[in-house]
Formats: structure tokens, C-alpha cells, sequence
């Protein structure tokens, strides 16, 4: 299906853009009413997320009440530990929980490589209904969480300021640490193929907790992964988005990969040396600028546009938008973005 608006994914290609193109991590819910009266109407998230008509419909509510340029899948990063037999639980003001983790061998033996196909349809039939009913407007992003990232939760069982069961994991159990490793990757891989096949137009890594290793084993028990993963994906474009991994900016550069999403800590323009100029940056607005009023968000959003001015950019903020945050302020950012020249 002919797209549109494809200002995304000429974007992400480095290709000739009319305007820079603009979306939100997180935009697929919390802030907008719309969403909540949705998730009211079921169990909670998880049953949100494993029911494709309700996961399309706010898919695609941001691109119709806020104007986003492309819609992001609502489904969650640990779908794929679940696919591979560990399950997890969401619990309400504290996160997700699991309640087996790994911490052996032998627990390793019970899991399974995710096929991304059988064991998560429900997230492959979303982004089919979610591409059908979207019919062309904007781009369709899928997402998977970085290995690392999903390495944490599994060990950690929870989310943590330090996630020091799983840091110890690396130190006491390298090769038992790297066998996880390869078998999360090769699931994600199969997972981000099979939305790719099912309608995905682009794909992001989430590598949400990568600011809590060092540079070395960053390098060896996460970047070594995302590589993988990059160099495996040649359908589509592909975003990484590794937070708080300033240290790695270099190395990003040199994956396989179209854009490397900045945090709201990372000074664009070192960034932007350290990357080179053959990627397209995203970001990276810090989220609690949107916290002001109108005149102050859309100054810090003109502050942002003006450092990326004249390089390969798509404007989105420096993490996902917060909870309480006024859908209003956001409409500000994204038409200040739409209308920077």
C-alpha cells in the first residue's frame, strides 16, 4: 500500500524531506483519555495489549488526536520473555513483575526460542489490523527491547535502580549470561521479522536500561547483540535507541542500522561528531519540557530543531512522554515541529 505520508522513512533513509517528520515514544496511550477509556474496559494493560482490535484502535489514536507522522504498535518490550516461557504479570503503580526468573542453568533449560510468529500473534494480528485500518496514512513502527534490556528483567524480576542481580549475573555467570543473550536475540530477531512480514514499515531497539553498564561490558553483553539484530533486519529501516549509553555513541555509528535515537542527556552536536553524519539522529527533547506552558514548550522544541537544523533528524523527545503531561502541550510541541523551517 502506497503511503501517504512517507516523510519517516525518507527521514530515516537520509532521503530529501519536505519538513522534519515527528512522533512520541510512549504516545500509544497514558496521556490521552481516549486511551484510558479503552484499558477501562478491560482487565488492564496486558489484556489490552493481547487483544488486536483494542491494541489497533489506540495504535491509532495518537495519529488522529495528535498528528503524529507515524503510528508505534501498543504492545510492551516483555512479550518476549513470555513468548519464550517466562511469564510476567503487570501490577498496577509498580511495573512489571515476574514470578519465576532466571538464575541457573536449569532454568535455562525450560526456556525456548520465540518463533515471533505463533507464540505472539497477537501482537502480529494488531499490526495487521492496525495497517488496514490505517490505510496508508503514516508509517507503521514495530519495536522489540533490546537483549540487554530483556536480560535485566529476567534475571532481576522486576524493574530496579541498579538491577545488581542481573550486573552479577555478567560477573559470576559470563558464559550462562551469553547463552540467555543468543537465545533472547535470535527470538527478538524472529519476532521483528514477523512484524515486518505482518506490515511493519520500520523497527526500533529499545535498549532501556543501557546506562547502567560500563562502557567494556556494554560492549560485550549488549552492543554485541544490537549488532546482530541490525546486521539480521534488511527489510526495513531500523531505529536503536539505547538510553543513558553516551559512552557507545561511537560504536552506534558503525551498526547497521538508519537512525540512533538520542536521550535527553546527550548533547546533540557531540552526538552528532561521534555518530558521523551517515545516520539520521531522533530526539530529543527532555519530556518535562512539556510540562510548561505553551510559549515555554514551544521555544524549548524551536531551542531543539534549531541544534539539528541541516542534518538527517526526527524530531521525537528524549524518552516517553510522562503519564500526567498535557495531551495539549503536546499537540504544541508536534505543530512547532511541523511548522520549524
Amino acid at each position: 500500500m502506497q503511503l501517504k505520508n512517507d516523510l519517516l522513512l525518507r527521514a530515516a533513509k537520509g532521503e530529501k524531506v519536505e519538513r522534519t517528520p515527528v512522533w512520541l515514544m510512549r504516545q500509544a496511550g497514558r496521556i490521552l483519555p481516549e486511551y484510558r477509556a479503552v484499558r477501562a474496559s478491560v482487565s488492564g494493560f496486558i489484556e489490552l495489549a493481547q487483544t488486536p482490535e483494542l491494541a489497533a484502535e489506540v495504535t491509532i489514536q495518537p495519529v488522529d488526536i495528535l498528528g503524529v507522522d507515524a503510528a508505534i504498535i501498543f504492545s510492551d518490550i516483555l512479550v518476549i520473555p513470555e513468548a519464550m516461557g517466562l511469564p510476567y504479570e503487570m501490577v498496577e503503580k509498580r511495573g512489571p513483575w515476574f514470578p519465576e526468573t532466571v538464575k541457573s542453568a536449569s532454568d535455562l533449560k525450560k526456556l525456548r526460542i520465540a518463533d515471533g510468529v505463533d507464540d505472539l500473534s497477537y501482537v502480529i494480528d494488531a499490526i495487521k489490523i492496525t495497517k488496514k485500518n490505517l490505510a496508508g496514512r503514516v508509517p507503521l513502527i514495530g519495536f522489540a527491547g533490546a537483549p540487554w534490556t530483556i536480560f535485566a528483567y529476567m534475571i532481576e524480576g522486576s524493574g530496579s535502580k541498579t538491577f545488581s542481580k542481573a550486573r552479577a549475573m555478567l560477573y559470576t555467570e559470563p558464559e550462562l549470561s551469553h547463552e540467555l543473550l543468543q537465545m533472547i536475540t535470535q527470538s527478538t530477531i524472529n519476532y521483528l521479522k514477523a512484524q515486518i512480514s505482518a506490515g511493519a514499515d520500520l523497527v526500533q531497539i529499545f535498549d532501556s536500561w543501557a546506562g547502567i553498564l560500563g562502557p567494556d561490558q556494554y560492549e560485550e553483553f549488549s552492543m554485541r547483540y544490537i549488532r546482530q539484530i541490525c546486521d539480521a533486519i534488511t527489510e526495513v529501516p531500523k531505529t536503536v535507541f539505547a538510553k543513558g549509553a553516551f559512552f557507545a555513541l561511537k560504536s552506534m555509528g558503525e551498526l547497521s542500522c538508519e537512525t540512533i535515537g538520542l536521550d535527553w542527556n546527550m548533547e546533540i552536536k557531540r552526538s552528532r561528531e561521534l555518530i558521523g553524519t551517515d545516520k539520521t539522529l531522533q530526539g530529543n527533547l527532555d519530556p518535562a519540557a512539556l510540562y510548561g506552558n505553551d510559549a515555554q514548550v514551544e521555544a524549548a522544541a524551536r531551542h531543539m530543531m534549531d541544534q539539528f537544523k541541516g542534518t538527517r533528524h526526527i524530531a521525537n523527545l528524549g524518552h516517553g512522554v510522562y503519564p500526567d503531561i498535557d495531551p495539549e502541550k503536546v499537540k504544541v510541541f508536534i505543530e512547532t515541529v511541523k511548522n520549524y523551517r
